[in-house]
Order: C-alpha cells, then sequence, then structure tokens
C-alpha cells in the first residue's frame, strides 16, 4: 500500500505540471481568435481584404486587383486563405484576420516541434540537458514563450503578410534542422527515405513562402542554413547538396501555381510591377516612403521580443561570454549544458536573427513588421536561456508561467477596453456605417483634403479614382461640386478631416449635412443647392 501511495504521490507533479500546459494550450488558442471582429485597422488590414473580395467577386484566384485596378504589390497566399475564409464565414473582419491567426498558431506550433524534437536529442548533439527528465518542457517552454512574445502576437491578429511569411520559413527552418539532426551530424547510420521526409518539407515551405512574399521566401531560409553551416565549421551533406536540384523544382513546382499563369496574363507588366518594383526598388530606394535609420532594427527586433526582452539579452550575453573567454578560463558559472559552443541549435537560432537583420538593415525601405521572420530565432536564443533558468528551480517556473498568463491577460483587457477606443478613430467603418443607415448607402464616397485606405473595405465600389487606380484627393470644394455635376446633382458622401469641416458648412452653395464623426474624421453628406 505504501508504494502506491509514493507512486501516486511522485505522479502528482506530473500531472499537475500537465493540466497546467493543457491550460495554456487552450489560452493560447483562445487569445489569438478573441476578438478577430475589431475593425480593420491601418492601410494595409482593409487594402488585402478588398483585393481578397474583388478576386472572390469575380472567381478569379490569380489576379489581384483594388478598386477594379490591377494589384500586383503582393503575392496571393493571404487573399486565398481570406477568400476561402469570406466562403466559409461571409465576408467580415474576423473572416479576414482568420488566416493569419491560423498562421500564428502554426508558427509557435513549429518551434514547439523543434523543441520537441531537440529535447529527445541526446546531449552530445544537441546541448540540451533536461535533468528533470520531462523532455517535452523545453518544447512547451520553447511555444509558451513564442506565444507570448509581442511580435507573433501582434502580427498574428493583423491581416497583413509578415506572419504569412514568418510560418512557413520558420516550417521550413524547423524541417531543415530535423534532417540535420539525423543526417548531417555524424554519428547516423546511411540516409534513409523517411529522413528524406523533412527535407521535402524545407522545399515545399520554401514554395508556400514564395506565394507568402515574393523572393524573400527563398532568399532567407537559403542564406540562413548557409549562415548555420558557416558558424559550425561543417560542409553540408552530399545529401543536402543534391537536394538542391530536385528540391528546387518542388519549390518551384509550388510557386508555379501563381507565378505562371500571372505570367501568362499579364507578360512583363507583372515582372516589371512586382519584381522590379515591389522587390528591387523597394529594397534599394525609399519609393514607397518608409525610409528609417540603418539601426532602426536594432532597436525594433529586441522590442518584438518583449516580455521576454531581459531574458533575450541575457541569453546574448551568455553567447557573448562565451565567445570570448579562453577555454582554460571557463568556469563552473560560465559553463552552461544549453550554451555549448557546438550547439547546433544555437547556431540556426543565431543565423535565424542575424540574416533577416542584416537584409532589411540595408534596405531602403523599412517597416516594422518587416523584421518579423527574425522573432522565431530570438524566441529560440531566449528559450534556450528560460529553460536553463526554470529546470531546476520552482520558483523561476512559477515566474514564467506569470509572466506569460500576465501577458496574455494583459492582451484580453487591451481587446475589451482600449482597442476598441483605438479603432474607433482610426477607422472609418462606424463612419460609413452612419451614412449607410441614414439612406446614403449608394453614394459616392470622396476624399477632402485626406485619403483614407480604410475605405477601401468599407466603402467599396464607390470611391474616386485616378485614372492610375488610385483615390483621388480632393483640394477643394469647387471639386466636391464638379463631382456632384457628374453624378447629376445626385448627393455624394465626403470624407473631411474635422478642421476642414467648416469648408463644406459654410459654403452657400452646397447643402452639408454632417452625418458623424470619429475624433479625426467627419463624413458628411453633400449636395448642391
Amino acid at each position: 500500500m505504501t508504494p502506491e501511495i509514493s507512486k501516486t504521490e511522485d505522479q502528482t507533479p506530473k500531472i499537475t505540471g500537465r493540466f497546467v500546459w493543457i491550460l495554456f494550450g487552450f489560452l493560447i488558442v483562445f487569445v489569438y481568435f478573441f476578438a478577430l471582429n475589431i475593425p480593420l485597422l491601418g492601410p494595409d488590414e482593409p487594402r488585402y481584404a478588398q483585393v481578397a473580395r474583388e478576386m472572390l467577386d469575380r472567381g478569379d484566384w490569380i489576379t489581384p486587383t483594388l478598386g477594379g485596378f490591377n494589384w500586383f504589390e503582393k503575392p496571393p497566399l493571404l487573399y486565398w486563405l481570406q477568400i476561402v475564409s469570406f466562403k466559409t464565414f461571409g465576408v467580415s473582419e474576423f473572416a479576414a484576420r482568420l488566416g493569419p491567426a491560423l498562421f500564428g498558431l502554426g508558427t509557435i506550433a513549429s518551434l514547439w516541434l523543434l523543441g520537441k524534437f531537440v529535447s529527445e536529442r541526446p546531449p552530445v548533439e544537441n546541448g540540451l540537458i533536461d535533468a528533470s527528465g520531462n523532455k517535452p518542457s523545453f518544447a512547451h517552454s520553447t511555444a509558451l514563450i513564442a506565444a507570448s512574445t509581442l511580435g507573433i502576437l501582434v502580427f498574428s491578429r493583423g491581416a497583413s503578410f509578415d506572419i504569412i511569411i514568418t510560418f512557413p520559413i520558420t516550417a521550413a527552418l524547423v524541417s531543415f534542422f530535423i534532417f540535420y539532426h539525423r543526417t548531417d551530424i555524424g554519428i547516423k547510420p546511411p540516409v534513409t527515405g523517411s529522413d528524406l521526409i523533412p527535407l521535402f518539407l524545407f522545399y515545399f515551405f520554401i514554395g508556400i513562402a514564395l506565394l507568402a512574399k515574393g523572393l524573400i521566401g527563398t532568399l532567407f531560409p537559403f542564406a540562413i542554413v548557409g549562415v548555420f553551416y558557416l558558424l559550425s565549421r561543417r560542409w553540408p551533406s552530399r545529401t543536402f547538396v543534391f537536394s538542391l536540384l530536385w528540391g528546387s523544382v518542388v519549390a518551384i513546382a509550388i510557386a508555379s501555381a501563381w507565378y505562371l499563369p500571372m505570367y501568362q496574363r499579364h507578360g512583363y507588366q507583372f515582372i516589371d510591377e512586382f519584381f522590379v518594383q515591389h522587390h528591387f526598388q523597394r529594397f534599394t530606394s525609399n519609393k514607397y516612403q518608409h525610409p528609417q535609420p540603418f539601426y532602426f532594427y536594432l532597436w525594433v527586433l529586441p522590442l518584438m521580443t518583449l516580455p521576454w526582452l531581459p531574458f533575450f539579452f541575457a541569453s546574448l550575453w551568455n553567447v557573448v561570454k562565451r565567445s570570448l573567454l579562453p577555454l582554460a578560463k571557463e568556469t563552473s558559472e560560465t559553463k552552461s549544458p544549453h550554451l555549448l559552443s557546438s550547439s547546433p541549435l544555437l547556431f540556426i537560432s543565431l543565423a535565424w536573427v542575424l540574416v533577416p537583420l542584416i537584409f532589411f538593415s540595408l534596405s531602403g525601405s523599412k517597416l516594422p513588421g518587416y523584421i518579423l521572420p527574425a522573432v522565431p530565432g530570438a524566441v529560440i536564443i531566449t528559450s534556450i536561456y528560460v529553460f536553463d533558468l526554470v529546470r531546476n528551480n520552482r520558483k523561476w517556473r512559477k515566474a514564467i508561467l506569470i509572466i506569460a498568463a500576465s501577458t496574455f491577460g494583459a492582451t484580453i483587457l487591451l481587446l475589451i477596453f482600449a482597442v476598441p477606443r483605438f479603432a474607433e478613430s482610426d477607422s472609418v467603418k462606424a463612419l460609413i456605417q452612419a451614412a449607410n443607415n441614414s439612406g446614403y448607402g449608394s453614394d459616392r464616397v470622396l476624399m477632402l483634403h485626406t485619403i483614407s485606405h480604410n475605405a477601401e473595405f468599407y466603402a467599396s465600389n464607390r470611391l474616386l479614382r485616378d485614372a492610375d487606380g488610385k483615390q483621388r484627393r480632393l483640394s477643394g470644394v469647387n471639386e466636391v461640386t464638379n463631382e456632384i455635376a457628374a453624378e447629376n446633382g445626385k448627393s455624394v458622401l465626403v470624407l473631411v478631416p474635422l478642421e476642414y469641416l467648416s469648408q463644406l458648412t459654410k459654403n452657400e452653395k452646397i447643402e452639408t449635412v454632417v452625418i458623424k464623426d470619429n475624433g479625426e474624421l467627419a463624413i458628411a453628406a453633400v449636395s448642391a443647392k
């Protein structure tokens, strides 16, 4: 009887720990799907959602359009996800963001799989030792850190391409790392068919990444793998070198599902706009008005790791110490089974951070989300350090769980109380709805002294455009009256900054009914007297 009680007591912590991780799993899924129906924010979300809606309305899965004009800025993967979601759930903000949320969870799942695989390898192979005997704990802590990291958490909730490219790159590199461990370590038997499955998936996800955001989908995985081999001071195996031939065919075959019919339909116009302008000119110039200093991502990337920023810096510092200290001077304090200089996990994560960081720092166009593909590498670096803290220290285990839970709790509170208020002023959804409810649901929508990309989704097919498809910005009331005349005297809706509203209300030639404002813009129904 006594041994039975002891056995039960021994199992209790494991059962409790398993229950905690299950709760966190449900919490992560809940947070990533919670409040996705908030109005679309910024200039990109509504434009991308509108492109998908137009493709859906035309039944066309190939040519992206915005306002009926060709829109060759991005590849189709986000649009395809949104089309499927629109078909399933109807056209809505939730449906527009569902695909990115799933890809965010896919990124987390990929890092969990990497952590699980690494923790199951012998210590001589990975530099990781779990003294507790609970091998999956490194996988769980890595996934928890990834899920609660600001960059992944925020961009998984947005209808934009940053998380769409981050997931396939993450999945590709995880697949490569599994293949490397199975074949390149040098202590395995000859390569078998099952060993080639991760290598096939490496190229498969590169093909998906090409559909996600263009050429960086192939540039980043290959460059990161190349830097990894340099840091490891190893040559790639013959199996991997040979795979460059057949693997490239796999990646190109997947990507050709869109690139080939696009070229067949649009010829050089597609090549010029998509590759020349939106790839090379975006990198080499400031054509798209996103200038930032060279060091921009040196502070943006660390901020992306919040709330784990101190641990990320501490892990980097440990790496620097081990790199600078002579081997003979190492002490028990500087030695860590997780930060061995020969750890492939550390090398792949360092390469994972360095390649996007250097690439985008050299770019002439910089936006915060561009650096998101580097965040999974930063998560791994952070997880190595955190795991070293928690594996034998219950206080640190509780602290890490509290940090993650607090992050999720704060996110939920912000989504309930703060974000909707911000969305009220950032989005024109409420303004357009108020105008529709007032009987102006079919009136053309004009922009006076402003441009609202948010209106692309909420006032679709009603916006005034120039010959090149861009929204027309009116600079005076006379232009408004000209458009009223073009509408045969029918009233028009005008979106105008509040500081210019008096130009409409005080003009004696027109009748203006102010319908609603959001603190920044007002919408007014304007007709000729």
